[in-house]
């Protein structure tokens, strides 16, 4: 019988759940398997492919639970697509010629590994199916288990990828602080820009969060610190269409009668028009290993700053953008509880030799399941038919449609 070697890596960007579901595994398999060997590849398949490792000692299991406290990943991340050769060898990740994806399963191979657990989002988890399709059509014997990370939640066909709770909760209270901005200055606008690059669920929970948050506020009457402060006066995702005169005709009456206006934007929110405006104006945009646009050049929430502060007659606009800060929290209560259902999930179906990526399969009603590779994919788009985005849309009182 081969001996069982269990490796793990995180990749793509960070979310609140990398370092959780890190211990996690490690105490599962500490609890029904004590004599498997655990290791970790730092930095996601970068290490894979430079056989950087980090191998799980015994004080390190026994500490594995204090992982829960963190956010970021204990094991490092990268963005690394194992079919772009030429990416990888720009990158001094393989030699001219190599295939890399032969290059990491001839280091799985040779490092004993036989289950291999892969932590992130649609790109981590499509990488992983290009491997593990590459494995079994080569004859190599391992089993590969992905489980879901993207703040985004935009996955298919998963319900709720790990962390996506989190970081609304963590965004919402990053913006209630900076909605104290607009008692600074008059005729002041905020943009707070949440991450979302297709998908704007994101953004709609972490108004939906920020509006729980402030509702039981209690304020001192004739102040300016009041309900109107805590306000959001627009929603802007990438689902959505919207007049931007229509919008600012609404928004000037907003700023005219409070002093100032806010807004919550997706980094998706127009990214579309944005890009092929640039590129029409013969700007070359940057884009990643995975042909994605690099969205930290393009700046969505600075064009709408630009485009509304200009209409609205405002006198100081600001971007606050709670990305990096969201997604590099610890994984709240929720998230904890997905996490280690999706956890147990996922151990249990790598001993069983079943690959695939954990979650709740929407074409199954949301079981919780291994769900087959093929069938992992990006871009999933936020359902604004949503009953509680129905009911934020009601209290900011902001018309709208789906895009397309």
């Amino acid at each position: 019988m081969t001996k069982q070697k269990v490796a793990m890596l995180t990749a793509g960007g960070l979310a609140p759940c990398l370092s959780s579901a890190v211990g996690g595994l490690i105490e599962r398999y500490s609890d029904v398997a004590p004599d498997i060997e655990l290791v970790a590849y730092r930095s996601g398949y970068q290490g894979l492919l430079l056989a950087d490792r980090i191998d799980i000692t015994k004080d390190m299991r026994a500490k594995a639970h204090l992982l829960h406290r963190y956010g970021g990943s204990p094991i490092g991340n990268s963005r690394v697509k194992l079919t772009n050769a030429a990416d990888c060898v720009k990158r001094g990740l393989v030699k001219e010629g190599e295939n890399p994806l032969r290059v990491a399963a001839e280091r799985l191979a040779k490092d004993g590994v036989t289950i291999l657990h892969t932590i992130g989002g649609d790109d981590t988890n499509t990488t992983a199916a290009d491997l593990a399709a590459y494995l079994g059509a080569n004859g190599y014997n391992l089993t590969v288990v992905g489980l879901p990370k993207t703040v985004d939640n935009d996955v298919v066909p998963i319900r709720q990828s790990l962390g996506a709770w989190t970081a609304a909760e963590v965004g919402a209270g990053f913006f209630d602080n900076v909605s104290n901005e607009q008692s600074a200055a008059p005729k002041t606008l905020v943009v707070h820009e949440v991450m979302g690059r297709h998908c704007g669920w994101l953004t709609a929970a972490t108004a939906r969060a920020y509006m729980q948050k402030t509702a039981a506020n209690e304020y001192v009457e004739g102040f300016m610190m009041n309900a109107d402060l805590k306000s959001i006066d627009g929603l802007y995702l990438p689902e959505l269409a919207f007049d931007l005169e229509a919008e600012a005709a609404r928004l000037r009456t907003v700023m005219e009668k409070r002093g100032f206006v806010t807004l919550f934007v997706s980094e998706g929110a127009c990214l579309d028009a944005i890009v092929a405006e640039r590129e029409a104006a013969g700007e070359t945009i940057k884009r990643d290993a995975f042909g994605h646009v690099k969205i930290d050049t393009i700046n969505v929430g600075n064009w709408f700053s630009k485009q509304f502060a200009a209409l609205l007659g405002a006198e100081r606009a600001m971007v606050q953008k709670s990305g990096y800060y969201a997604r590099s929290a610890p994984a709240n209560g929720d998230d904890l509880r997905l996490i280690q259902g999706m956890v147990d999930l996922a151990v249990e179906s790598a001993l069983n030799k079943v690959s695939g990526v954990t979650g709740h399969d929407e074409a199954q009603g949301g079981k919780l399941r291994t769900i087959e590779f093929p069938r992992i994919k990006g871009g999933k788009h936020f359902d604004t038919g949503t009953k509680w985005f129905g009911e934020v849309m009601d209290a900011i009182g902001q018309k709208w449609k789906p895009a397309g």
